[in-house]
Parts: C-alpha cells; sequence; structure tokens
C-alpha cells in the first residue's frame, strides 16, 4: 500500500498549475495524476445507474414517517374537534348533521396524518448519510514520510479543497483503486 494525499480543485487548470508548483518542489511526475471525480451518485456502479443499492440519507425516512403519521393524526384530530365545535357554535348544535361532523372528523384527522407522514419523512432524511465525496478535479500525489506535509501544504497553497490522505495501489503513475464512493479523509495539516 502506498499513501497518497489529494486534492479537489474546481478547474483542470488550477489543477495543472499545483502539479507545476509540485514538480518544481522534487516531486515526480510519476508521482502525480489527475482526473475528474463525478458528483455523488453519478459513478455508475450499477448497470441502472447510480452508486448504491439503498440511499444513506434515506434509511429514516420509514420510521419518520410512521412517527409523522402518529403527530399528524393526533393534530388533525385536534383541529377537527376545534372545527366542530366551531361549527356547532355557528350553525347551533342541533342544525350540525352527526354525519357531517364524522366526515370532517375524518378529513381532519387524515390530512393531518398525510402533512405529518411527508414531514416526517423529510426530517428523517440526511441522518444517515456520512460524509460524501464532492465533485471536481483530483489531483493526487504518491507520497513518502519525507514529502506528505509538504505535498498537503502546496496543494491547499494551490486552492484544493477537500485535501485527503488514503493508502491506496499506486502503479504506473496511477491511484489504481481510488473508490469514489469512499468519504474523503482529511490529510492533517
Amino acid at each position: 500500500m502506498s499513501t497518497i494525499i489529494a486534492g479537489r480543485f474546481e478547474t483542470f487548470a488550477r489543477a495543472e498549475t499545483a502539479a507545476s508548483r509540485l514538480m518544481a518542489k522534487g516531486v515526480r511526475q510519476d508521482d502525480l495524476t489527475m482526473f475528474y471525480v463525478n458528483p455523488p451518485g453519478q459513478h455508475g456502479t450499477f448497470p441502472i445507474g447510480g452508486d448504491e443499492a439503498v440511499d444513506a440519507g434515506a434509511r429514516e425516512a420509514g420510521p419518520g414517517a410512521g412517527r409523522g403519521i402518529l403527530i399528524g393524526a393526533v393534530l388533525g384530530f385536534a383541529v377537527g374537534i376545534c372545527l366542530v365545535a366551531a361549527a356547532r357554535a355557528w350553525f347551533g348544535a342541533a342544525s350540525v348533521q352527526p354525519w357531517v361532523l364524522v366526515l370532517v372528523m375524518a378529513f381532519a384527522t387524515g390530512v393531518g396524518a398525510y402533512a405529518g407522514s411527508l414531514m416526517g419523512a423529510l426530517a428523517g432524511t440526511d441522518r444517515g448519510a456520512g460524509p460524501v465525496r464532492h465533485a471536481g478535479v483530483l489531483l493526487a500525489a504518491h507520497v513518502s514520510d519525507a514529502n506528505t506535509a509538504l505535498v498537503a501544504s502546496e496543494l491547499r497553497r494551490g486552492g484544493a479543497r477537500d485535501v485527503e490522505r488514503a493508502e491506496g495501489q499506486w502503479r504506473d503513475g496511477r491511484w489504481e483503486d481510488f473508490d469514489p464512493l469512499a468519504p474523503p479523509v482529511p490529510a492533517g495539516r
């Protein structure tokens, strides 16, 4: 396994400038590689597209929707009671048919449950998602213990975002086992 320091740039031009600065500081061209990383979800791991069978950010959406249904139904029921009380006070208790009251209660409870399920599902998303690798041009350098700090510092100085440290297979001037789904591990300062 090799130690690799990489930084994400917005453009190839900035990454190329940083690579030139690294080579001027003694990093060999064979120890540098540059490639574009697609946005999350667009790596085409599956034949029909996408990266993962299940979105990690949506794992809690189901339980959140269930909690939301219960809370929304209770709130809808309470709103229904208020509506029934208002209708009886406005029109007179005897003039309002019982089936209308039941219909209002059912409708208010149903609307509350539906709205609660939507809000609960939305509240449950993104809780399971960890750090993600952002899209951009990745300039990766095969480093030794002697030049790790220099490379990380030069990448930051060149405008790199998400400067990371990884252990991987470096062969023929390339990071062979790069995994776009693996979250980046920040390199120390």
